[in-house]
Order: structure tokens, then sequence, then C-alpha cells
């Protein structure tokens, strides 16, 4: 009996052995096909240098920006029309928040550079034809950004709003200022 014990011990410490070298094995291989990860920070669009006046993102270049003020319930935060390649790109900052009463909220950009005024309180209505639907909002704060459908004539175009379809009322706006080229 003592000798089926040592051989079992034996053959246990033998197996140990073998998945341990295969162990290593596998980590040296894994190592050599896939080196350590590079760590690249990439660029936010909130990162920005000035060029020769222009305010130059690392997502493009900044055609216009706005700060929000609330309609409907509180709005806050900037948003920022960003011109890159061919596209253009509403992009609303880190700083954005609205309300979460929204049932169907969308980005919109209005004909009117303010929005507010320019309609009733307290819902703040929107009137068919003075504004282009872009997208739902993706979220009721942070950055985030939508892409403005190709063929749009921007200088149509004064203000980016958050609007809620169903009820027909403005949230906020931010009345866009054109920078400098």
């Amino acid at each position: 009996m003592k000798q089926n014990n040592q051989k079992a011990l034996s053959f246990l410490a033998l197996l140990l052995g073998v998945v341990a070298i295969a162990a290593i094995g596998a980590t040296v291989i894994a190592k050599s096909r896939y080196p350590n990860p590079i760590s690249v920070s990439s660029p936010t669009s909130t990162e920005s240098a000035s060029t020769n006046g222009t305010n130059v993102t690392n997502a493009g270049v900044t055609v216009s920006s706005g700060k929000f003020v609330s309609g409907e319930h509180p709005t806050q935060g900037n948003a920022t029309i960003i011109k890159q390649g061919e596209k253009h790109l509403i992009e609303l900052d880190q700083s954005f928040q609205t309300s979460t009463s929204g049932p169907d909220l969308f980005v919109i950009l209005h004909r009117n550079p303010n929005v507010i005024a320019s309609s009733t309180p307290p819902d703040y209505p929107l009137r068919q034809g003075d504004y282009l639907v872009i997208a739902p909002l993706k979220s009721y704060n942070g950055a985030q950004t939508y892409e403005i459908p190709n063929g749009t004539n921007l200088s149509d175009f004064a203000s980016v709003a958050i609007w809620c379809r169903k009820f027909n009322a403005t949230f906020g706006a931010a009345s866009l200022t054109n920078v400098s080229s």
C-alpha cells in the first residue's frame, strides 16, 4: 500500500511539473506573438488650438459655437459645429446637460438665432419649416456628436436646440456665433 501511495505522489509531482512547463511555454509564446500594447491617448474633441484665428480641434475645424440657454427645462453646456473633412458635425461638450423629463428629445438646427425669445413660454413651441431635425438626443448629459446631413446649407441656420417632438417643446437652445477664419 505504501508503495502505491509513493507511485501516486510521484505521478502527481510529474504531472504538476508538466502543467507548469506548459503554462510557462504558453506565456512565452503569447508574449512573442502579442507584445505589450503601446498606450496611445486618443485626442478628444475638447482639445483645441488656435491657428490664424481659426479654432482647430483634433476632430476638425470649428465653424461656429454657442452656449445653451434654458427654455422649457434647464439646459446648459455648449454646442459647436465642426467641419471634419467633407462632413459637418454638431458637438455637445462635456458640460452639456438637460432635463430627463423629455420622452422624445431631438437635436435640431434652427433658423432663428434666439429660439427661446422667438417662441412662447412655457413650452417654446416651434413652427414647421423653421428647423431641421438632426437626430434623437443620445444622452441627457455629457459630450456627444451628431453628423449634419450632407447638403445642409449651414448659413440657413443660426442655432442648435434640444427639442421634444412629442410635445413640441424646446428644452434649450444655443445661438451660434461664427468663428473667424
